[in-house]
């Protein structure tokens, strides 16, 4: 009989065998990620993506190793991450999740649970945002049942025009729900101000501004933490991945039981996956209209949904998080870099400016045409030379194709004024990336095309 390669040793013994030649497989074969697509080097006329993956031997060594448990679902790698991340953030409790949309999802779903009695929210309540965003933010408000209430934004800092919240305001609205757009926060001492004044809820959408901070009442504060709810995404051209995957994050403990519950299929149990009993009460109580004793591991007090994520991809994300301090300083320096290359054209176009009182961790490069100004002259230029270029998500949600029908009925959503600087962002705003991968070789011939583009 052929003998085994791992025979005469212990399972530890071969697992770190095969983890160290992971290791120098990773070294060898996926080092230097500077453009994300595992090239070592920029070779001038390579294409620019607006984001990649950035990452090192760390995180390919924990995803081999969760494989090699074979747990699978979430495990010690997803309760590893929970608190980590929750302590990088400053919060007391986090929830891994498959997604950002999923993240925002349960954020908003958390909501309308009947624990919250007179503050949840109901089927046609309002909630104030706005249409200059990635739909999954807006989302689930409508599948609900709730009311979208749209308010314009500012350019060039790409957030809503907090002045105009009073007049979005009714005696239906429950809550603020807004995405701090591309790494730029939104005027959070205002928003979350005027949702005190009214007692409502705020959820945070930090899946583009992770490690974004703002200074709040003299205490600086990450993005995503001021409000009620927050939530990022880890999909790969965010500030850090795991492949699919995202996260909820609050300091409300009854907020965290609702979103636990709802995350995993809305029951009623707290066990973790493989665990029972962990109460001591499995068998012997009574819930709602079941006989006394009905297992409580399937007592369900939510309609919920199985959104979690895979113990392989949370090991990603222990070593991305690691690095996160790092990617954020890198996006900052990558979008200084281009502001000064650009400061020339800024009688032709209008470059982005952060809110004041924060330090924005940047997801991207936004640029408003000026007056005259071809962006899909731009826009061709640089794709046909290699750069990526990406719009502001849906523009104007409100002209979108999912919106055919609503707008046709006038139901279902309100604007609260017009949307004259969202249509204007539809047209003539779109961005290029930043992300921690990009040298200052391929930042200046971004530079470079741009301007260029503009004397064509």
């Amino acid at each position: 009989m052929k003998k085994g390669i791992f025979e005469n040793k212990s399972e530890s013994q071969a697992r770190e065998e095969i983890l160290e030649l992971v290791r120098e497989y990773c070294r060898t074969y996926h080092g230097g990620q500077q453009d994300g697509s595992g090239r070592k080097e920029y070779i001038p006329g390579d294409r620019i993506s607006y984001a990649g993956r950035v990452y090192d031997e760390t995180e390919m060594v924990n995803l081999a190793d969760s494989a090699l448990e074979f747990w699978l679902t979430a495990g010690r790698y997803t309760t590893r991450f929970e608190k980590e991340f929750a302590e990088w953030l400053g919060v007391r409790y986090c929830s891994v999740v498959n997604s950002g949309s999923s993240a925002n999802l349960l954020a908003f779903m958390a909501l309308t649970s009947p624990l919250l009695e007179e503050r949840r929210i109901l089927p046609g309540d309002e909630v104030i945002t706005v249409a200059a965003g990635f739909p999954t933010t807006v989302a689930p408000v409508i599948q609900y049942g709730a009311v979208p209430v749209f308010v314009d934004v500012t350019i060039p800092q790409y957030n809503m025009d907090v002045s105009r919240l009073e007049e979005a305001f009714s005696e239906k609205t429950r809550a603020v729900m807004l995405a701090h757009t591309l790494g730029n926060p939104f005027d959070l001492q205002a928003v979350k101000s005027f949702c005190d004044r009214h007692g409502l809820w705020l959820v945070e959408d930090n899946c583009d501004a992770l490690g974004s901070r703002y200074c709040l009442d003299g205490e600086w504060r990450y993005t995503g933490t001021v409000g009620h709810i927050g939530t990022s995404s880890f999909y790969p051209p965010h500030h850090m991945t795991m492949g699919e995957g995202g996260a909820v994050y609050t300091d409300d403990p009854l907020l965290n039981r609702i979103i636990r519950s709802m995350r995993d299929w809305g029951r009623d149990c707290v066990c973790a996956s493989g665990q029972d009993n962990l109460c001591g009460h499995r068998f012997d109580r009574q819930y709602g209209e079941l006989p006394v004793g009905y297992d409580h591991k399937y007592v369900y007090s939510h309609f919920g949904y199985n959104l979690k994520a895979t113990d392989m991809q949370a090991a990603i994300g222990c070593g991305q998080l690691e690095k996160l301090s790092g990617f954020t300083q890198a996006r900052q320096k990558n979008h200084a870099y281009l502001s000064r290359r650009l400061e020339k054209a800024a009688d032709r176009l209008i470059l982005p400016k952060p809110c004041p009182n924060s330090e924005p961790s940047w997801f991207g490069y936004l640029i408003t045409c000026g007056e005259g100004v071809s962006k899909n002259r731009i826009v061709t230029h640089l794709e046909e030379c290699g750069i990526q270029t990406r719009m502001l998500f849906a523009g104007n949600l409100l002209r979108q194709p999912c919106f055919d029908e609503m707008r046709k009925t006038g139901k279902g959503y309100r604007v609260a004024g017009e949307l004259r600087e969202t249509d204007r962002i539809m047209r003539d705003t779109f961005w290029v990336g930043v992300y921690p991968g990009m040298t200052e070789e391929m930042l200046d011939y971004m530079a470079d095309k741009i301007l260029e583009a503009l004397e064509s």
